[in-house]
């Protein structure tokens, strides 16, 4: 008799009874934490990052000890190295913290650890309450010493003169362009660019009331008046807008009547205790970014992601500016922004602000550079930095 052809080999199906363990298994609820176990763990992880943070103090005390005997906080600050740190943070983050997050956090722990040998002075746009406080705290910390100034121009001067480290000054609005002045002040400043800051700019509307049908005149800077002409348009047409030199200069205006209001940060509301007249932000563009740039009297070594600024002065002939901008395609060097300025030396004479991708250490960037001497009136290097870390 012929025996049955065997089933071809398979996966066995499981048993019924097994089948029905797995299935009870899956819908038991999983066991809720035990609060006082997970404050203890929390404790725990506290104390080792408490440990970690103060071992971290030491070795950057001893950073300062080998570098030795040095005059003052600015020859201890490194910000290609302080860039670097802080791109490896990015880098080794997997959440659930987001890179702003952490970044924030590890800056205040460098800047806590080098405050230890003494507090960084950085000069900024004043007074206490501005965007300009806000980027340098962005950058430099907590434990640096912010020295409010009266005007972009006191800023570049008390820098020059050694009485601030650093300096912080906007540069660029996102939908605004360009500050003129800063660059006009680097027209004739021998400082040099150390770094960049973007900072995300909120633009509110604030009273001492907080009633939006008192308000009969409005402070602000100019650039915070283009920022949010539109909301302004539509819902206080008639207000008298008056400039100042300042949206915390305007804060602190507004403080003292109730028809007055200020635009401006949350930060000068505090400072200057005004109530927000709308919840909400009023600027025109909601991805409201300003872009400043650090100031200070050297130039330092390459991060290893860069930006380089030049001002390139160019004689007046039919195909000067493709001359200016050939080398640097020649080279591979891509051209991040180009902005153009009266030179103030003759009528008619520009000068040409130029970012581009790399330092001025590069290769390319000094055969670029010789190459362009041959085709330009004067070619100058405002500063060679790290793009900045978001």
């Amino acid at each position: 008799m012929a025996s049955k052809p065997s089933k071809p080999a398979g996966k066995r199906k499981p048993a019924p009874a097994k089948k029905a363990a797995k299935a009870k298994a899956e819908a038991l609820p999983v066991a809720k934490p035990v609060l006082s176990d997970v404050r203890a763990k929390i404790d725990q992880i506290d104390r080792n990052i408490q440990a970690l943070i103060a071992e971290r103090a030491q070795f950057a005390h001893q950073v300062g000890k080998a570098k030795g005997k040095l005059a003052a906080a600015v020859d201890y600050y490194r910000p290609e190295r302080e860039a670097q740190v802080l791109r490896m943070v990015v880098d080794r983050n997997e959440g659930p913290l987001s890179d702003e997050v952490l970044v924030h956090v590890y800056r205040e722990i460098m800047s806590a650890c080098l405050a230890q040998q003494e507090p960084l002075k950085i000069g900024y746009l004043g007074p206490e309450g501005t965007f300009s406080q806000q980027a340098v705290l962005k950058h430099f910390g907590r434990s640096a010493m912010g020295l409010p100034m009266a005007s972009i121009e006191e800023v570049f001067q008390e820098v020059e003169a050694g009485n601030a480290d650093f300096g912080v000054v906007p540069v660029e609005n996102s939908g605004q362009g360009t500050i003129q002045i800063t660059l006009d002040m680097f027209l004739t400043s021998n400082l040099k660019i150390c770094g960049e800051v973007e900072l995300r700019v909120q633009q509110y509307l604030m009273s001492r009331s907080g009633r939006i049908e008192d308000i009969e005149r409005i402070y602000a800077h100019p650039q915070s008046f283009m920022q949010t002409s539109s909301w302004l348009r539509a819902n206080l047409p008639k207000a008298e807008k008056i400039p100042v030199s300042s949206n915390a200069e305007g804060a602190r205006r507004a403080r003292n009547a109730d028809d007055a209001a200020a635009i401006g940060g949350e930060s000068a509301g505090h400072v200057y205790g005004l109530k927000k007249v709308v919840t909400k932000p009023i600027q025109n563009d909601a991805d409201n970014t300003t872009r400043f740039l650090v100031i200070g009297r050297q130039l330092f070594p390459s991060s290893g992601h860069d930006r380089t600024s030049v001002l390139v002065f160019i004689h007046d002939k039919p195909g000067a500016l493709f001359d200016v901008l050939s080398p640097f395609a020649r080279h591979g060097i891509s051209m991040n922004r180009i902005e153009s300025r009266p030179s103030h030396q003759a009528k008619w004479e520009y000068g040409f602000f130029i970012d581009l991708a790399g330092h001025i250490e590069d290769e390319s960037m000094q055969a670029a550079l010789a190459e362009l001497e041959s085709h330009s009136a004067q070619i100058k290097v405002l500063g060679s930095y790290p793009v900045a870390v978001p």
